[in-house]
């Protein structure tokens, strides 16, 4: 195998699991087997990939093959980098300090207003997360509390 051009293209988790469980599929579907560490590194990759607390571990993938293209051209306005914008489609960041850790300079480069128009592009777009269970779990036992106080 010969690399024609290294980093042509960015993938993000989404279009690397896509394409890992496409071949696997296409094997299966052949009954062809792969070299056995073939098989070992596409299970583990998979494996990874779909383990908390990565958006691709939630039932069913909340990423669709148009998501990637609407999340660019909604976010298109802010001039985020494609760095940026792989990492706001691996991570999901739901808040603003989250969104922080992934765009370089942030507060420099927008404002309150524009920091959470962003967080909320990227929830409409990628779904939210879903809530802990402890944090649910302790809203309960709250709403409990304060009805047996009143």
């Amino acid at each position: 195998m010969k690399i024609v051009e290294s980093q042509s293209a960015v993938l993000s988790n989404f279009e690397v699991y896509q394409h890992i469980a496409e071949q696997r599929d296409r094997y299966k579907k052949n009954k062809r087997r792969g070299p056995p560490n073939l098989e070992t590194v596409v299970r583990e990759l998979l494996q990874y990939l779909r383990t908390p607390p990565g958006p691709l571990s939630e039932e069913p993938i909340p990423y669709t093959e148009g998501c990637i293209v609407q999340l660019l051209e909604r976010l298109r306005p802010y001039n985020i980098a494609k760095g940026e914008m792989v990492m706001i489609l691996n991570l999901r960041p739901a808040s603003v300090a989250a969104l922080n850790t992934v765009v370089e300079e942030m507060s420099e480069r927008f404002n309150e207003e524009q920091q959470e128009a962003m967080v909320t592009i990227i929830g409409e777009v990628l779904g939210y997360p879903p809530a802990p269970a402890d944090a649910q779990e302790a809203e309960g036992e709250a709403a409990t509390e304060d009805a047996n106080a009143a």
